[in-house]
């Protein structure tokens, strides 16, 4: 909801007005350890802190979750931007590379996900990811860098990226860079 918000550059409440209830997760691109909120009808929220107790659930210390979900409400906007940029970036970086292993669709790229298209006939998803995730001396040797990108194989021609506020602009940087040097290993 944050995310989507800050991209069309509107209030949550405009993307809520038609909803009936609102499910938001303080510990997403927010950067609270836990904690979220639920709006919805009187009722309907009753029942459901009825049933999260009969389930057993409950919280201590809900002041200090509070404080943090409080800090990444007031910060959203510009961290959220900042997530949104990064992703950006390294999209781009893909899209430069020019590479028949993998591409992105700028176009359709709103947010801070990043859905990287893997072509048939090269890697996987799951065995690109694990390419990226991996690190060879062959790479230290060439970059001088040990850099491991934890991506994941979205479907049987995907790979999803996402960026949150403890992923830096140099991360995508050097994530970009580790995608560049495996990409230019296969087609070697």
């Amino acid at each position: 909801l944050m995310n989507a918000a800050v991209a069309q550059d509107v209030e949550p409440a405009g993307i809520t007005q038609h909803c009936d209830s609102v499910s938001l997760c303080f510990s997403k691109g927010l950067g609270a350890p836990a904690g979220a909120v639920l709006a919805g009808r009187r009722e309907f929220v009753a029942e459901a802190w009825r049933l999260r107790k009969l389930l057993g659930g409950g919280m201590r210390q809900a002041g200090v979750l509070a404080a943090a979900a409080r800090v990444g409400l007031e910060q959203a906007e510009a961290t959220l931007r900042r997530d949104h940029d990064n992703a950006r970036r390294f999209a781009e970086g893909i899209q430069e590379l020019n590479s028949p292993l993998c591409s992105v669709n700028l176009a359709a790229m709103e947010t801070n996900i990043v859905m990287v298209n893997v072509a048939e006939g090269w890697l996987s998803p799951a065995e690109l990811c694990e390419h990226l995730r991996a690190v060879s001396e062959e790479e230290l040797a060439e970059t001088g860098q040990a850099v491991s990108v934890l991506l994941f194989p979205w479907s049987a021609h995907a790979v999803r990226a996402v960026w949150h506020r403890d992923v830096s602009a140099r991360d995508a940087q050097l994530a970009k860079n580790k995608l560049e040097f495996v990409v230019r290993k296969w087609q070697e």
